[in-house]
């Protein structure tokens, strides 16, 4: 494996069959594995905690790699903060998972949130995205409404996508879960739409976009450094172009170049960083009180910074170093509206200020 890698699973995510595969990727990371799971997919079920646990515990049972869980279950009930922290989280990572759900809600939630941008940063940063099942749908020029079709009857459209696959010159849709036979004696292939419904969306999509079908427990391996598409697993792949249709055998690796449309530049695929460790705590948080345009952000790694002791649990030591040194100058040079936005701020990262005659003081919030 090489630097810059998509991994396009139909489904079987967790299927024992899989697991090989998830092996393969995580022996092409360079140096240390930096795992997360995404839960933003299911982030509607009443379940989030047990899916969570399922897919973390078959990491580590079946692989032996730590995968930290990302929840992000709503983008309208968050807040800037916790977005900021979540935005960096993923750029942290070497390796980026996201699964089972609903493409339709993860879109809704990922597409203003911007989380496309931090994903291709883990692709040009040489990390690994591995995408299964409903987060597979959505990362195409545009995504399948699986459930309000196949569930709510609605007419076939399109949302939009996060467009991944632009990073590897691909215009296209991607269609999990393209051989399912689980309706038995009626059609629930093409991701439950059925090939009639598909043919229909095709026509829906601009001229120069394909369809990108995978098989159930089925790999697409796109390699930046290589330009290539390797087929793993059970079965195959597909590349649609109207009534045009070239079959991805498994096994197979075709030079990405084939399936192309238009000239494409590729992402420079270099090793970075979202943040200099040479920053300080003391200088994120002049940051914060000057009010630069990435105040917030700065925050986020004072509180990521200030994580220690296991997890959930939040040491607010560095945190307080910086920001209350910062708070105290404000006040002291008369900017009480900076001292009160940088006091809310700290409360928003669960940590409340206590003013005295002889300073300040803080406590954590009672969870």
């Amino acid at each position: 494996m090489s630097r810059g890698v998509l991994a396009i699973l139909g489904s079987g995510e967790t299927a024992p069959g899989m697991t090989k595969i998830h092996r393969m990727l995580f022996e092409g990371i360079a140096g240390d594995v930096r795992a997360v799971n995404i839960d933003t997919a299911y982030g509607f079920q009443e379940n989030i905690p047990q899916m969570t646990e399922k897919l973390t515990s078959y990491f580590q049972t079946s692989l032996q790699t730590t995968v930290k869980p990302l929840g992000f279950a709503s983008y309208a009930k968050s807040d800037e903060l916790s977005r900021a922290i979540f935005k960096q989280e993923v750029r942290d990572a070497n390796y980026v998972f996201a699964g089972p759900g609903s493409p339709s809600y993860a879109i809704d939630q990922w597409l203003p949130l911007g989380l496309a941008d931090d994903l291709t940063h883990v692709l040009a940063s040489g990390g690994t995205l591995c995408f299964s099942s409903a987060a597979a749908a959505t990362i195409g020029a545009f995504s399948p409404p699986v459930y309000e079709i196949y569930k709510v009857g609605a007419a076939p459209y399109w949302n939009p996508g996060m467009d991944l696959l632009s990073n590897f010159g691909l215009d296209c849709v991607v269609i999990p879960h393209f051989d399912n036979a689980e309706g038995g004696n009626y059609d629930t292939s093409c991701c439950y739409l059925g090939l009639r419904r598909l043919t229909l969306m095709d026509k829906e999509l601009p001229p120069h976009v394909s369809v990108l079908g995978v098989d159930e427990h089925t790999a697409l391996v796109l390699d930046l450094e290589d330009d290539s598409l390797r087929i793993l697993g059970r079965s195959r792949g597909y590349w649609r172009r109207g009534a045009n249709v070239k079959v991805l055998e498994n096994g197979s690796v075709t030079n990405l170049g084939e399936l192309r449309t238009r000239s494409f530049e590729p992402i420079d695929v270099t090793s970075t960083e979202s943040e200099p460790i040479t920053t300080s705590n003391e200088q994120l948080a002049q940051r914060i009180l000057d009010g630069a345009p990435n105040a917030v952000e700065s925050l986020a790694q004072l509180v990521r910074r200030s994580e220690s002791g296991g997890e959930g649990r939040i040491d607010p030591t560095t945190l307080i170093e910086g920001v209350l040194a910062a708070r105290e100058k404000a006040r002291a040079a008369g900017q009480y509206e900076l001292a009160d936005d940088l006091r809310d701020a700290l409360v928003k990262a669960s940590i409340d200020v206590h003013d005295g005659p002889s300073g300040s003081t803080w406590s954590l919030q009672a969870p």
